[in-house]
């Protein structure tokens, strides 16, 4: 594993002012003592992918969502900083996890609002490593996990995968004396044996099946979100881009055949980061190796950028 510092951003320049700004001549590299602000971290891994049996590739992920940041346009000034990438080698992925977790802590107890990019979903259980060390030890605080996603990721396997990390977190949450409190949207009955939704059930997990997501039941799914992030002190959203149709995303380590729409998806995320209670939140499973014209990266950056912007 290794840490490597924020590359050099580049796109499409219509000239100089805030009147011409766009991620690419907004953002800045991250360095500790910087003021607050927005702050990505990448997590450039498929090892977890790998170890579960998926289609490798999501370790281009960061890569790729920021080449698909780099041009959109910014219509109000933000404070925007980019810390670089923890990158996966081989299978140190445990420790890799655990230096994401250590940059994340240093950055939410700086004050920054941190958003992660995958890279598979095996950032899911070093995200929330980050968050819990950063809230600290006294327990006297709840952690709501809102995950989008088609599958729970409640495996019991010997070892992490993409497939295990709210596994390990009900694990951690339950050796630390504080309540799991995960609630799964999108989740595809297709794709989760009935022994992974008997798991969800002993465990309290909150559930909200695919077929359930859609607009036209678009106020009972806002209502479930609101409601979810109102029970808990704190909010950690990832969003695995499989929860979308193959049509939409593509580019996954695991295509949904139904899946949930991007207007549906993108009215949960904003949901959350209106609630006020948004700590951070990550992106996964971006996997350029099989996307088609850069849809699925263009749809991932879309939607990074509208929860940035719109985070209350």
């Amino acid at each position: 594993m290794t840490w490597k510092h924020a590359p050099a951003w580049t796109g499409r320049d219509d000239g100089p002012g805030p009147e011409n700004a766009r991620w690419h001549n907004t953002i800045t590299p991250w360095k500790a003592g910087d003021e607050p602000g927005t702050t990505l971290v990448g997590f450039a891994s498929d090892e977890g992918v790998r170890r579960n049996q998926g289609r490798i590739g999501a370790s281009s992920g960061p890569a790729a969502l920021r080449a698909a940041l780099a041009s959109l346009a910014l219509q109000q000034p933000a404070p925007l900083l980019d810390a670089g990438d923890v990158v996966v080698d081989d299978q140190e992925l445990e420790a890799a996890q655990d230096e994401f977790a250590a940059l994340l802590c240093d950055l939410l107890t700086g004050g920054h609002f941190t958003v992660g990019l995958g890279g598979g979903h095996e950032i899911t259980y070093a995200s929330y490593s980050g968050v819990a060390r950063s809230l600290g030890t006294d327990g006297q605080w709840t952690l709501g996990i809102l995950n989008l996603d088609a599958h729970f990721d409640l495996r019991d396997e010997p070892m992490a995968t993409s497939g295990t990390g709210f596994a390990q977190i009900a694990d951690a949450e339950s050796a630390a004396g504080r309540d799991f409190r995960y609630a799964a949207v999108g989740i595809s009955e297709s794709s989760n044996t009935k022994i992974l939704f008997d798991r969800a059930q002993t465990l309290g997990v909150e559930v909200l099946l695919d077929a359930e997501c859609h607009l036209g039941n678009i106020d009972r799914v806002r209502r479930f979100v609101a409601d979810f992030a109102a029970s808990v002190d704190h909010l950690y959203l990832t969003i695995d881009l499989d929860v979308l149709p193959a049509s939409v995303a593509p580019g996954v380590s695991a295509p949904a055949g139904y899946g949930v729409g991007l207007e549906t998806v993108r009215d949960i995320m904003l949901t959350a980061a209106r609630s006020g209670k948004l700590i951070h939140a990550d992106i996964a499973e971006l996997n350029p190796t099989f996307d088609i014209d850069q849809c699925t990266a263009r749809t991932a950056a879309r939607l990074v950028s509208d929860l940035i912007l719109n985070r209350g």
